[in-house]
């Protein structure tokens, strides 16, 4: 699968397990079933682990096992179902600072708004181009409620013009 990921497309480098045996190397991709299930086997072995999470379920689930994740991954199954986002903005609030990855469904119209709420990493497809998704990336620079600090808060923004004119002699 192609990633979005740094303003750049690249490879995944993840390997999703499902039920298969464990391997010993590599970055691994589970169902959170499978984390639930073997969790304290899963934390022993010297790999990334990563987890995909349901829609359905609450961010607060995943409370415990949050320090030793690298990578969650959210599902859009369709572009209006938003519930992704609301995933994604607790599960940052609760104090996850690894990779979130957006799956399905995830257009550059949106990324904007995906990027805001904690998403660092998007599946794409072939139906857009590098540039599409660089574009939609760079389209907004100021947020009212930045999570990732990757983008400037709109409050300080406005902070610094205003002390700005304050120190030019004509400003008053």
């Amino acid at each position: 699968m192609k990633l979005f990921k740094d303003n750049q497309i690249s490879q995944d480098t993840w390997t999703e397990i499902g039920d298969d045996p464990l391997p010993a190397v590599g970055d691994l991709l589970v169902s959170y079933s499978r984390l639930s299930a073997e969790h304290a086997t899963l934390t022993q072995l010297p790999v990334r682990l990563g987890v995909i999470f349901d829609n359905a379920e609450r961010a607060e689930v995943l409370k415990d096992h949050l320090q030793s994740l690298s990578l969650i991954v959210l599902a859009f199954p369709s572009f209006g179902d938003g519930r992704a986002y609301s995933l994604a903005r607790q599960l940052r609030d609760l104090g996850y600072t690894g990779e979130l990855r957006a799956r399905g469904d995830v257009l550059p119209d949106q990324l904007q708004f995906m990027m805001q709420v904690g998403f660092d990493t998007f599946e794409v497809s072939d139906r857009f181009t590098e540039q599409d998704w660089r574009r939609a990336a760079e389209q907004i620079s100021l947020s009212y409620q930045p999570i990732t600090g990757n983008k400037q808060d709109i409050w300080q923004a406005r902070h610094a013009y205003a002390e700005a004119l304050r120190e030019q002699p004509h400003a008053g």
